[in-house]
């Protein structure tokens, strides 16, 4: 199977994510099972009914976690240099609104763009990748093309 590439803090993340739903969430989780079938008919029992489905989010999730971290392939970004590239942190001048962004160009399941974490996968991160400072990228998204000038890019 393809190596999932991601970062030593987004995959801190999802270890910490699993030993929480291991330790804290599973636990509770078959305790409100067992509390809820004291109370009688399974058939018309809310409670019950809504434990389990909890219950068996909470396996899914766990089955998701370990298979992505047994597929990981961390990259540390202090150890690389040079053009774009992944775990790259890169500062961008919007050329039509000169509005500056910065993005990390992260692995897909740690991503998130309110936090400044790009999807290696999405659009703006491939066009990204193997540009320099300087450089000027067009880049076609879902909300039209945009122009942005590569102004640094920091592997810190």
């Amino acid at each position: 199977m393809e190596k999932i590439p991601m970062t030593p803090a987004g995959h801190g993340a999802l270890e910490q994510e699993l030993k929480q739903l291991k330790s804290v969430e599973r636990p509770a989780i078959i305790k409100a099972i067992a509390e809820a079938r004291e109370h009688g008919d399974l058939s018309e029992n809310a409670e019950y009914h809504s434990a389990r489905e909890k219950q068996s989010f909470i396996e899914g999730r766990i089955k998701e976690i370990e298979g992505v971290l047994s597929l990981a392939d961390v990259i540390d970004p202090k150890k690389l240099s040079g053009p774009i590239k992944f775990g790259a942190k890169v500062t961008l001048v919007d050329e039509d609104t000169d509005e500056e962004k910065t993005w990390q160009i992260v692995g897909e399941y740690e991503a998130n763009i309110e936090a400044g974490l790009l999807n290696i996968k999405s659009p703006i991160a491939r066009a990204l990748i193997g540009k320099e400072e300087g450089d000027s990228v067009e880049v076609r998204t879902p909300g039209g093309d945009r122009s942005y000038e590569v102004v640094s890019i920091d592997y810190s």
